[in-house]
């Protein structure tokens, strides 16, 4: 028999054998056969995995959310936009106080309007003082509080948002309905009668004293329906609740009463209406409740069932608040961290040189 043939057979048995015993055979050099090349991506584990799966396009991909988007991102040029927005309105409400303080019939003419409020209180002369000083009290705590706040551009721009809006709803009712004066203990300034140049100066006047009694500069009369002051106690308040941890029962105790003492005092110095406090009263919560509740409830934002959005400032809300999505936490922290950012950065980035150079 060809040796040949011989080899083969024992070949052929000893693998029997090895299968058997599970003993691994011994390969001489003469049959040895030569492996495959051991693929150098193999060792890598996740790049040979993604090639295989490459050349097979029988798959999903499946995106995961990016678990560094900010669901409340600042945005402060939008706040920017927003202040600029109420401070437009603030000087277009001196300007229509100035046009309407023309048109307010004499009070030797027209006497005061029945009030029932008046009927049973008595004028107090230094209640309206009262209600300036809790105005400017409650303005000085919100500030505080905005400055503290983590998120402040977000509420900045609501409160200035509102703010205008409530004042430009002001200029209109001032406008369309004059009432005459509520007192006869009122003295109003003389009318100019078209001198354009006075009425100027009359209007920087008001703004430079920020519309106040007590600074002078407000003697003109006409802007009763509403109570722009009843406006700035009320929602003063009403952002100081919203944006301060409920558990500061005391604290919006004492901004309550800062805020209902200063309305009440308005009526007590007999310097507006009833009528021209509720009034104030009813729009300025109800606004502040709508956006809030739009804000907040994120489910209306996009709900076809929502009548809130067929209001006239839906898009500027949308604008707003695109962006925002969940509601606002009660979060604070300093106004100013030290070291500042730049300073951080630049340390940090000395401290990966530094150690670079150590190792």
């Amino acid at each position: 028999m060809p040796s040949n043939q011989l080899r083969g057979e024992g070949d052929a048995v000893g693998d029997h054998l090895d299968e058997r015993t599970g003993e691994q055979p011994t390969v001489s050099p003469s049959n040895a056969v030569a492996a495959p090349a051991e693929d150098p991506e193999a060792g890598h584990g996740g790049r040979g995995l993604r090639k295989g799966i490459a050349r097979h396009h029988d798959y999903v991909k499946i995106s995961l959310p990016d678990g560094k988007s900010n669901p409340l991102p600042l945005e402060w040029w939008k706040t920017a936009i927003a202040f600029v927005y109420a401070v437009f309105n603030l000087v277009l409400t001196t300007v229509v106080i100035t046009v309407v303080h023309e048109r307010v019939p004499a009070k030797e003419t027209s006497p005061p309007l029945p009030d029932k409020f008046f009927d049973y209180i008595d004028r107090v002369k230094w209640a309206f003082s009262v209600t300036e000083i809790n105005g400017m009290v409650l303005v000085g705590i919100w500030c505080v509080q905005w400055l503290f706040l983590k998120y402040k551009a977000i509420a900045g721009r609501r409160y200035f948002f509102l703010i205008g809006t409530l004042y430009l709803y002001r200029c209109v009712t001032m406008y369309i309905t004059t009432l005459p004066v509520p007192g006869v203990h009122m003295s109003c300034a003389p009318k100019l009668y078209g001198n354009s140049q006075a009425k100027v100066q009359r209007v920087l006047q008001l703004i430079s004293g920020a519309g106040l009694s007590i600074t002078g500069s407000h003697l003109m009369c006409g802007d009763f329906l509403y109570s722009g002051h009843t406006v700035m106690l009320t929602l003063t308040y009403l952002f100081i609740k919203e944006y301060s941890p409920r558990s500061f029962w005391w604290y919006h105790l004492m901004c309550w009463l800062l805020s209902a003492v200063g309305v009440v005092c308005i009526l007590v110095a007999h310097e507006h209406y009833s009528v021209d406090v509720v009034v104030a009263y009813f729009i300025t919560s109800r606004l502040f409740w709508w956006y809030h509740t739009m804000a907040n409830v994120q489910a209306l934002k996009c709900s076809p069932h929502n009548y809130l959005t067929n209001t006239w400032w839906n898009p500027v809300f949308n604008f707003l608040e695109r962006n925002v999505e969940s509601q606002v936490p009660c979060t604070f922290s300093w106004p100013i961290s030290w070291p500042p950012a730049c300073f951080k950065k630049s340390c940090r980035r000395y401290s990966k040189v530094q150690s670079t150079r150590e190792e």
